[in-house]
């Protein structure tokens, strides 16, 4: 088998693939002019969540048998589109689930004690300590949407210093150490919520101006999920009004943002998509990647 590596892979993982006798060549900054040019000789492809496989891609190369997302989601791809076309597509949903939830824990901390207020004022050579008083984390209720492999992650760290954790997810019946409820009890009693769950057709916009007016004031949201499931306009204003006190997310409904309003505010903390940027997650996201692609090639025999 031939496989096209397009984006960033780690590179002990590429020489196990080709070890297992694949032929791979990578082309990480690849344009998506080029990739349909080059793509035709190829069996599979390895991406990252850089470069988008779309019908028109696909439809442009008849050999295409395998696809792999070297993350978790599938959003990238017109998955449900290439599998109508006999391509296998898979992903890698636990590798990089511990990387995101400490990102979502670290940003509860943040928010928590205004971590970026304090280290800004200090940075300016300000000393304001009579307005950074914060808040425990431990006591105060976590509502998770989405209580899948991220999730229950956050839960288990969420629970260990003493949070209350509340979940909606309704693909899941049960979860150690977690309540599930509906989502309206949900937003109604958590002072935290974070989001861990796919974007889909159902989740686009789940969280809008309807939502927020359901959750307590004051309540901190976070989202190291995908941009799409909140309502980014209607966070804006319920940031700016009050309602809510703080948010922190990880992923944006432009990646780079073309309008940078909504992270310039004082009371949002961000970072640019690191979710899953750690040294553990990209090895573990490697080695997953190898490991489906080898076995996906012994079965093609």
């Amino acid at each position: 088998m031939k496989i096209l590596v397009c984006d960033t892979t780690e590179a002990e993982a590429i020489e196990r693939i080709r070890a297992a006798g694949l032929t791979v060549d990578t082309n990480f900054e690849i344009t998506p002019e080029d990739l349909v040019k080059v793509l035709p000789a190829y069996d599979g492809m390895v991406v990252r969540s850089r470069t988008k496989v779309r019908q028109s891609l696909i439809d442009a190369c008849p050999n295409l048998k395998v696809i792999v997302r070297g993350g978790v989601g599938l959003d990238t791809i017109d998955a449900d589109y290439a599998r109508s076309k006999n391509i296998t597509v898979m992903n890698t949903p636990k590798a990089s689930s511990a990387s995101v939830a400490e990102l979502a824990i670290g940003f509860m901390f943040s928010l928590a004690r205004s971590l970026f207020k304090a280290t800004a004022t200090m940075k300016a050579e300000k000393w304001e300590k009579k307005n950074l008083e914060g808040d425990e984390l431990g006591g105060k209720t976590l509502g998770l949407i989405g209580v899948g492999n991220i999730g229950k992650e956050v839960a288990s760290r969420a629970s260990a210093f003493g949070m209350t954790v509340l979940a909606f997810d309704p693909y899941v019946k049960e979860a150690v150490g977690v309540k599930l409820v509906k989502l309206d009890e949900l937003l109604a009693q958590s002072d935290y919520i974070s989001l861990h769950l796919p974007k889909t057709k159902e989740s686009a916009n789940m969280i809008g101006k309807a939502q927020f007016d359901k959750m307590k004031a004051g309540v901190r949201i976070i989202n190291c999920a995908r941009s799409g499931i909140i309502d980014e306009a209607a966070l804006y204003t319920a940031l700016t009004s009050g309602k809510v006190a703080g948010a922190a997310f990880d992923v944006y409904d432009e990646e780079p943002p073309s309008d940078w309003k909504l992270v310039k505010l004082d009371n949002v903390i961000c970072s640019p998509h690191i979710g899953s940027a750690t040294h553990e997650a990209q090895g573990r996201v490697g080695a997953e990647v190898a490991e489906k692609l080898i076995e996906f090639a012994k079965n093609q025999k």
